[in-house]
């Protein structure tokens, strides 16, 4: 008797852990999305033209701005490459880096997507951030963390983002798991050379219901000894669920899986 009771109070301990693990990293996922540089703050996306790009506030300005001089001054878009040729000491804006131009109360990146180049707004002040009622949840199920074999078989694999783009990206091979008495796969990929982390893109039979319909996000730590850790607990929705200015990667044909997967975020509903 006393062994028993003390397995299950070990059993429970653990599952309270696990809960808790949860708990917080809800909460980080919440604070990094209000924080004042999370996708909430993005409200703005500006393909740029070849040559000069005026911006301001003033309505007759190729980039037209909701803070700051009606006139700021221009980008110039020359043969791949962004400079601040006005308003601001000249420099370049290296695309998808942490080079920024601060204009206000707004912050301006560069973004390279395929063969176009484009400025991303940021706004501490977004209707999205000012809006954001919060995020919801399936309950916690330990049966949705599984441990899975994973095959290891680099190659390339397409991914279509929501622009109709489609990049080549490395995929170092496949995850084998079960659920609800099943066998599925699903295939990672890096998101940047020497990524430490293993990055999932994914649909399932509640996407378009319960959860978001382009399908939803997770990490996994690299294999070791042939295994990963699938988390759909930590699944979660892609930033173009909040804000229309981001240009969201979409599930391959590969990762759609035909069962539901009830652990994660569910959809954001504006």
């Amino acid at each position: 008797m006393r062994l028993a009771a003390f397995l299950i109070a070990m059993t429970l301990s653990a599952s309270s852990t696990y809960q808790s693990e949860i708990d917080q990293w809800r909460r980080q996922r919440e604070a990094a999305l209000k924080a004042d540089e999370g996708w909430l703050t993005v409200a703005g996306l500006f393909w740029l033209k070849e040559g000069s790009n005026t911006l301001g506030t003033g309505g007759g300005n190729d980039i037209v701005l909701p803070a700051g001089p009606a006139t700021f001054g221009a980008l110039e878009l020359h043969q791949g490459h962004v400079r601040i040729t006005q308003g601001a000491p000249a420099r370049e804006l290296k695309p998808d880096s942490d080079d920024v131009l601060k204009v206000d109360r707004l912050s301006l990146f560069a973004i390279k997507r395929g063969e176009r180049l484009g400025i991303r707004l940021k706004d501490p002040d977004s209707e999205y951030r000012r809006k954001f009622h919060g995020l919801e949840y399936f309950p916690t199920n330990e049966s949705y963390r599984v441990t899975a074999r994973f095959v290891a078989e680099p190659k390339k694999i397409p991914i279509l983002n929501v622009l109709g783009q489609t990049e080549d990206s490395e995929c170092p091979g496949y995850a084998v798991f079960h659920l609800a008495g099943q066998e599925f796969r699903l295939y990672p990929i890096l998101e940047e050379p020497g990524a430490k982390e293993l990055f999932y893109i994914f649909k399932d039979q509640t996407s378009g219901k319960e959860t978001y319909g382009a399908g939803r996000f997770f990490y996994s730590d690299m294999p070791r000894d042939g295994k990963v850790i699938l988390d759909f607990n930590k699944a979660y929705n892609p930033p173009c669920s909040f804000t229309p200015y981001a240009t969201c990667p979409l599930p391959p044909p590969e990762n759609r899986l035909p069962v539901r997967v009830e652990a994660g975020e569910k959809k954001y509903d504006h």
